[in-house]
């Protein structure tokens, strides 16, 4: 059993049905399922996905988006995980959103981090094993 760690964008691929990646988060989704795995990501992920169904006035899509996150291990963001973020941030320069995703995951030993952000891809973040894009062979 690993620990997937999911970036904000895969969830917001497939809310909105992204005809590019929607079928490949899918797919890792059902892998994730199969294989046993946990699948997390952080409270910022929540917030991320929320922003664009609230600015477009979708308050349904909000809601089933709410239920989602309540099936999956939301991880909290806390104060030993601002001071990881803020390492983080001053070795890589990464954004703050960036640099929070990872310190959360780091903080849960997060055998892979899913991102579709090549600046993020192959870095070596203590507490996650691999950080590998979406369209990895590893699913």
């Amino acid at each position: 059993m690993s620990r997937v760690y999911w970036d904000s964008m895969l969830f917001i691929y497939l809310f909105e049905n992204n005809p590019r990646y929607a079928d490949r988060a899918s797919h890792i989704i059902n892998r994730i399922k199969d294989r046993g795995d946990v699948l997390c990501t952080g409270t910022l992920t929540l917030t991320e996905v929320l922003t664009g169904m609230y600015r477009r006035g979708h308050e349904d899509d909000a809601a089933r988006a709410r239920q989602v996150f309540e099936r999956i291990e939301v991880l909290p963001f806390t104060v030993p995980i601002a001071d990881t973020c803020a390492r983080i941030r001053a070795r890589f320069g990464f954004s703050i959103s960036d640099a929070i995703h990872l310190a959360t995951a780091a903080d849960a030993r997060t055998d892979v981090f899913v991102t579709n952000d090549n600046a993020l891809v192959g870095k070596s973040v203590p507490g996650v094993q691999f950080i590998v894009r979406i369209d990895t062979d590893l699913f």
